[in-house]
């Protein structure tokens, strides 16, 4: 919780808090997994009536416009609560990028149905050989007429296996450099074409999709941007992205995770455990704290390289559930959920997910480099 609050954060809070105890279902809360589109949409479209779905977003275009503190408030309450996960990439990743280079008729089309979750959005960027490296990318998209054809794979693709539409990358060109000649392109997923298949990961989950396209028409209305590019369009938004990555609510998940566990658990951790929690308490008021400032940058108009953030998120993330590990002691074996008191506690689920954390959105060895050449200025 945020260390000092004014009365109006504070009443805010509150009233969070309220409305989350009165609204969020019993059957949604504390779930590892991000629940299946028939159980996890219609909380998203409640929020969504409420206005809360999209609090980074401007008002106009259907969001709060809600201050770094009130995010923060947000984030807090709702893994005090034990809010479900929702899929966020149309909030998080196209959403701010259209309302920055959308045309207004992709704006007026695309915008107000990932605000009311009429429609779910996925992020066609990895590829086989193109993860990190994704200016390695080969899908291909030729002119035909007023249509671009898609001829490719795309691979851990958060929920392509329920969405409805996809941003991508896609080739439709050459170049000295590799980032030249790639498009941004929307894609209708039920488009004729196209095949999905989920890929379960070691934590027994199915977020992840290998999605193929063949011969797969699109409308070159779906462009963003000029034909060619495509990198720049998706670099465009690149630091809120990582600041949205960076943010402090899954770490705050795992943290409230952690500390059931010892509201519920007779055994007491001896003073090495105890230093843990303490630290692990501390590394996510401190990602707080960062995340705080640089939202307030951002809000203000600078922009600062969010790549330390994303690091320090993700691997804060997987140190609260390292101590949650050494805490549970045998526990920890035990793959399904146990009880602890009179309560079923996942403690392994939510540990095997988070090791993904700093792979996906960019790894932390490429976030480094980063920040080692354009933050630290080290050669290349």
């Amino acid at each position: 919780m945020l260390r000092s609050e004014t009365r109006e954060q504070s009443d805010f809070r509150q009233e969070v808090r309220r409305w989350l105890n009165e609204n969020l279902p019993d059957h949604l809360r504390f779930l590892t997994f991000r629940p299946l589109p028939k159980d996890g949409m219609p909380w998203y479209r409640r929020l969504a009536e409420r206005g809360w779905i999209a609090p980074h977003w401007p008002k106009k275009f259907g969001g709060m416009t809600a201050t770094p503190v009130e995010q923060v408030i947000m984030f807090e309450e709702f893994a005090r609560a034990g809010a479900p996960d929702i899929p966020t990439q149309g909030l998080n990743h196209l959403g701010p990028l259209l309302m920055k280079l959308g045309t207004a008729e992709q704006k007026a089309r695309h915008l107000p149905p990932i605000v009311s979750g009429e429609v779910i959005w996925c992020q066609g960027y990895s590829e086989p050989n193109a993860g990190s490296d994704l200016a390695s990318l080969k899908t291909r998209a030729d002119l035909d007429g007023d249509y671009l054809v898609i001829n490719g794979q795309k691979i851990w693709t958060t929920w392509g296996h329920h969405a409805d539409w996809m941003f991508a990358l896609v080739r439709t060109g050459g170049g000295a450099n590799k980032r030249e000649g790639i498009t941004f392109v929307m894609i209708d997923m039920t488009s004729p074409g196209i095949t999905r298949k989920p890929i379960r990961t070691i934590a027994f989950d199915e977020e992840f999709a290998e999605i193929f396209f063949d011969n797969v028409r699109v409308p070159l209305t779906n462009v963003v941007g000029k034909i060619g590019d495509g990198w720049s369009v998706a670099t465009a938004v690149l630091d809120q992205e990582r600041l949205l990555l960076g943010s402090p609510a899954t770490a705050l998940r795992a943290l409230e995770r952690l500390r059931r566990f010892l509201r519920l658990s007779r055994s007491r951790p001896d003073e090495r455990q105890i230093d843990l929690v303490a630290r692990a308490e501390m590394e996510v008021d401190a990602l707080t704290a960062c995340f705080l400032c640089l939202a307030e940058e951002e809000a203000g108009g600078s922009t600062a390289d969010a790549s330390y953030l994303k690091v320090f998120a993700t691997e804060t993330t997987q140190f609260v559930l390292d101590v949650l590990q050494d805490v549970v002691g045998p526990l920890a074996a035990v793959r399904a959920a146990p009880y602890v008191g009179n309560e079923r506690l996942d403690i392994n689920e939510m540990f095997l997910q988070s090791r993904r954390l700093t792979i996906y959105g960019g790894s932390s060895e490429i976030q480094r480099t980063i920040i080692a050449n354009r933050t630290l200025g080290l050669p290349k």
